[in-house]
């Protein structure tokens, strides 16, 4: 498939044609003395998560929708002041819905009837200390929470992470090239291509919650964090001599 550069592109390539061939990559041509050799290899880095990402919320019904909403409205309203009162900031809290909804009565051969309503509000709360969170879990059940999914262990730098699996993948890459070169009597002269072909976070098996062991007749919820694996994959392509 043939492509044209836009009118802007070509007027730019016109005035200043050095700058542009020096951003255009040219595939370099293979010495007729040489040998390719294309390595896939994958890097790997590993981090304990440091970010947890919780669904907190507050389910109310009520007979009329008024209520449902200002009750739901007051519980809502102790459960951020008990986020605020553990140290989250105002950034780490997201309302991620609000929803009001009739509750009905079925009967046979009859038109449903309306029972009263249900108001939900539903918070993203992210802790940044992970350690910490299994507490908090705790303070928002008790001030009303009663819908709770997670956590979601994450990391808050996952790009550095992916950056040392990228190194590992280049480095394995051209060990193996290395190996090759041997093997056939030759060596590595230099790389002509390198393409990364995916990089991502390895998903983890859900962290556990769980209630810790103790003389308390109430424990804290314990979260334990295990490991994250980030893989990066490339493609490299070595010129052997």
């Amino acid at each position: 498939m043939i492509r044209t550069l836009p009118l802007a592109a070509l007027i730019a390539l016109a005035a200043a044609p050095h700058a542009f061939a020096q951003s255009m990559a040219v595939a370099q041509p293979i010495p007729a003395d040489g040998t390719v050799l294309d390595i896939t290899a994958e890097g790997t880095s590993t981090r304990v998560p440091d970010l947890a990402l919780i669904q907190a919320g507050v389910v109310t019904t009520a007979p009329t929708a008024g209520e449902a909403m200002q009750q739901n409205a007051a519980r809502m309203a102790a459960v951020l002041a008990a986020l605020r009162k553990a140290g989250l900031a105002e950034r780490d809290l997201q309302t991620s819905a609000v929803n009001l909804a009739p509750q009905y009565r079925y009967q046979e051969n009859k038109p449903p009837v309306i029972t009263g309503y249900q108001a939900s509000n539903q918070l993203t709360v992210r802790f940044r200390d992970v350690a910490k969170s299994g507490t908090v879990l705790d303070a928002l059940v008790a001030q009303g929470a009663n819908n709770i999914s997670g956590p979601n262990l994450t990391l808050a730098d996952e790009s550095g992470a992916l950056d040392e699996a990228r190194r590992d993948a280049i480095a394995k890459a051209r060990a193996r090239a290395t190996l090759y070169a041997q093997a056939a009597g030759l060596k590595v002269d230099r790389i002509l291509m390198i393409s990364e072909t995916g990089s991502t976070p390895i998903v983890q098996p859900m962290p556990m919650l769980m209630r810790a062991k103790g003389m308390m007749a109430e424990a804290d919820t314990a979260i334990v964090p295990g490991e994250q694996k980030l893989v990066a994959s490339v493609s490299v392509r070595f010129l052997l001599k």
